[in-house]
């Protein structure tokens, strides 16, 4: 074998987190000896798993690892405004392409990012945190290193990351540099959540054996069900369903971690029980579908869902998460024991048995053969059901009111559309949208991260450049994270984004009100207008009435359909939702109960 050249094999087989096979091309073409460096072996690995684009900010310590992933034909590398950003756009990468990655530097840009990768820990989400790290001489030396906290540790960093990812891997060694690679990037698309890999700054530029042909082929092992369990869960719960009177089936958030969706349905269709999902899991089920009955959230549920479940004598929740959030402060009307509870790879029937080791997938494909068609519960949901009333039309010029800008933007939707709802009031307005067939939806509910919004459409939008983006964000987070928009302008994004001013953080208003509520007001517009200094296409307006919105919305989705559009809706500070008041009473009694006697 040459030492100057190899040859490029044709393709490399992936298989998929459910055992599905994939195999991703490559030309035939012979690359360079001097080539097979550590550097382009992450560059290719990143397009060989679907990511094409990498979020990252520079910093001395990974400035040659950024030199390869710019050289990568199949890479585009978008530098963000800061690290935290950095990660959120990751996280909304990963959300519509199923896996995303960013690149920061050692320590001050790890523990930026730190934020934005526990949130996508929360979430269930593949992200690919790579950080430039030191010199790899200088591992298991005494010596201080600039960027950390004085102390001659490098282990501070690794230490924070240890509890929001799933596999951590220091690269400082080319000679398992290649396996310890690719066994981060397979677990991370294994268990879908992040990973932590650290590459000594010295080494992108190195050949070295193990990546001098190009692919390097490398696998995941299909995850799967126990027979036996698969077939005792499925007559248990055959037989739990099957004896009750009105059934019924919840859609909840690790149903996508499953990659149980379509499973899921073809359960519905054959059973026939009327499906809610829960808040987080919006998005995830067809909301067009025949039986479909809304969101189940405690008392903020949509208008007579909850009468339907909690009256049920079985439920079955597909892929819950139950926390202090989506429970409405632990105040939902359910039974244990009437309760079917999926998680990925493992089924719950009321109050026992358990089965382990059966993937949500396989148990829903073997269900919905067992189960007879049940039709009650819809047919109690029909029986009950009131159609919503109209939106009260606003006096001309009078003030904005939220319930009429969210009719506004409910008229905006289609299948051509994604919601991303900011933590807060927009949780609430958002989820009673009703998503057309095809219209994607993302929030995230379990991290409730303020301004994760910002860097989530940036990262969304650069993933799924067939869609247009409709963010909903209040004046409080968009503080947070503003400065992004400035990167969704030089990658030419035309989302549109609404941002709420309202003077204050009026979620934590409902939980608990005081004067750190309230905010500093800006001239939103005027900000974004600075921003965008005449480079790149963005277009700007602040909206007082209706009759400003609705020419603002024609404006952003015709004339201005191509650019990036910002629109600012001044409303009154005390405009929240019932729901919003709700949820936030329920939720500050749970916060401040008082400690038990010990």
């Amino acid at each position: 074998m040459s030492n100057e050249m190899d040859t490029k094999v044709s393709s490399v087989d992936v298989a998929s987190p459910d055992g599905e096979v994939s195999s991703v091309q490559t030309s035939a073409v012979p690359i360079s000896h001097s080539e097979s460096t550590l550097g382009r072996h992450i560059a290719r690995r990143l397009v060989q798993i679907g990511v094409s684009d990498v979020f990252s900010v520079p910093g001395d310590f990974n400035l040659a690892l950024l030199d390869y992933l710019v050289a990568e034909p199949g890479l585009n590398l978008i530098g963000c405004c800061n690290e935290l950003n950095a990660g959120y756009a990751a996280d909304g990468y990963a959300r519509s392409r199923g896996v995303g990655a960013c690149v920061v530097t050692f320590t001050v840009g790890g523990l930026s990012v730190i934020n934005a990768i526990a949130g996508a820990y929360s979430e269930n989400l593949p992200v690919i945190c790579i950080v430039g790290g030191p010199n790899s001489n200088d591992y298991g030396t005494n010596r201080i290193i600039h960027h950390t906290v004085g102390l001659p540790d490098f282990t501070q960093e690794l230490r924070c990351f240890q509890t929001v990812t799933c596999f951590q891997a220091v690269v400082n060694d080319l000679e398992d540099a290649h396996e310890l690679i690719d066994r981060a990037i397979s677990t991370a698309l294994m268990e879908s959540r992040p990973v932590y890999i650290s590459i000594s700054c010295n080494l992108p530029t190195i050949s070295h054996p193990t990546f001098s042909r190009e692919p390097v082929p490398f696998t995941l092992s299909p995850k799967l069900s126990n027979q036996m369990g698969l077939e005792a869960a499925i007559e248990a719960a055959a037989e739990f369903l099957n004896k009750a009177v009105k059934p019924v089936m919840v859609a909840g958030p690790k149903l996508r971690v499953a990659k149980a969706c379509d499973e899921f349905v073809e359960l519905a269709d054959s059973c026939g029980y009327p499906v809610a999902v829960m808040p987080s899991a919006k998005g995830i089920f067809p909301e067009e579908y025949p039986r479909f009955i809304g969101t189940y959230w405690g008392v903020v549920s949509t208008a007579f869902c909850a009468e339907i479940l909690e009256s049920a004598d079985a439920y079955l929740f597909a892929g819950p998460v139950f926390n202090d959030f989506s429970s409405v402060g632990y105040s939902l009307l359910l039974k244990k024991e009437k309760a079917i509870i999926l998680q990925p790879d493992r089924v719950l029937i009321g109050n026992g048995p358990a089965f382990g080791c059966v993937l949500m997938k396989d148990f829903l494909i073997g269900l919905s053969k067992r189960l007879k068609k049940n039709t009650t519960a819809y047919e109690n949901y029909c029986r009950i059901y009131v159609p919503q009333g109209h939106v009260v039309k606003s006096e001309p010029k009078q003030a904005l009111r939220l319930n009429v800008l969210f009719h506004h933007i409910q008229n905006m939707l289609s299948g051509d559309t994604v919601v991303i709802a900011e933590t807060g009031d927009s949780w609430f307005n958002c989820q009673k949208l009703k998503l057309p067939k095809g219209c994607g939806y993302e929030f995230q509910m379990q991290y409730g991260s303020i301004g994760w919004s910002v860097g989530a459409t940036l990262g969304y939008a650069q993933a799924a450049t067939d869609k247009r983006v409709i963010t909903c964000i209040g004046d409080g987070s968009f503080q947070m994270t503003a400065q992004d928009i400035s990167t969704m302008m030089r990658c030419g994004q035309n989302n549109i984004i609404f941002l709420i001013n309202n003077g204050g953080y009026t979620i934590e208003v409902e939980i608990h009100d005081g004067p750190y509520n309230v905010i500093k007001n800006w001239n939103y517009t005027a900000l974004v207008d600075a921003i965008h200094n005449g480079e790149g296409k963005c277009w700007t307006s602040k909206v007082f009435c209706e009759e400003e919105l609705v020419e603002a919305i024609e404006t952003a989705t015709k004339k201005k359909k191509d650019c990036l559009c910002f629109i600012e809706v001044v409303v009154h500070r005390a405009d929240s939702s019932k729901d919003t008041l709700e949820w936030g009473a329920r939720v500050a009694a749970a916060g401040g109960r008082a400690p038990n006697p010990q």
